[in-house]
């Protein structure tokens, strides 16, 4: 059961990070204009936050499911960090990068995103009260703790393979720094504007 209630844990949160969103797009920036160790750092440090965010939700998720207003919350918060990161990518775009890097700044990168980061909230309301109602998983401490390491293990995973996916990209088709950070600035905007068109039709159309 301990084994399965991990393995459940890391698998959910696999899957939860495929979509692209703003940690794996970060993560791809990082990669390509500071190298994969920086990535892999970045990862570690964002994936031991993931564990007490994933065990603080899994506990508070049945109370969530309850907020009517937690979804437009959500929706404006992802809205002002789309648009923030953005524009810090797009301002930077035809920056070089650099070559040296302090020792932390990706840890303290990845601790930071590790806490801004709305969008596994109504992820683990979903996930986490579907997978505690049908009893995939019991909701004692020990049982979500043990969920919490699989859901950083499987976080670690998926970034991983997006950084080595990243790398593999930037050395087969030799992109350049500005079309890449051009790129996911175009995207930060993207998924800005989804979020203030979804509130809208939420509000006059539905």
């Amino acid at each position: 059961m301990i084994f399965l209630t991990f393995f459940i844990g890391l698998i959910a949160n696999f899957i939860g990070y495929i979509p692209p969103g703003n940690i794996n797009l970060t993560l791809v920036q990082i990669t390509i204009n500071r190298g994969i160790k920086e990535a892999v750092r970045f990862i570690t440090a964002f994936s031991a936050v993931e564990f007490f965010f994933t065990y603080f939700i899994m506990h508070a998720a049945r109370w969530l499911s309850g907020q009517l207003s937690l979804g437009t919350i959500i929706d404006w918060v992802m809205f002002v960090l789309f648009s923030v990161m953005g524009y810090i990518t797009w301002i930077h775009r035809n920056t070089p990068p650099k070559t040296n890097y302090s020792e932390h700044a990706s840890i303290k990168y990845g601790i930071l995103l590790g806490f801004l980061n709305p969008m596994q909230i109504p992820f683990w309301m979903v996930t986490g009260t579907y997978l505690i109602t049908h009893e995939w998983i019991l909701d004692g401490r020990v049982a979500l703790v043990i969920f919490s390491l699989g859901s950083a293990g499987g976080s670690f995973l998926c970034l991983f393979l997006y950084a080595k996916f990243a790398k593999y990209i930037k050395e087969k088709f030799a992109l350049s720094n500005k079309l890449i950070n051009t790129s996911i600035a175009l995207l930060f905007f993207g998924f800005a504007a989804y979020h203030v068109v979804k509130q809208i039709y939420l509000t006059f159309f539905k």
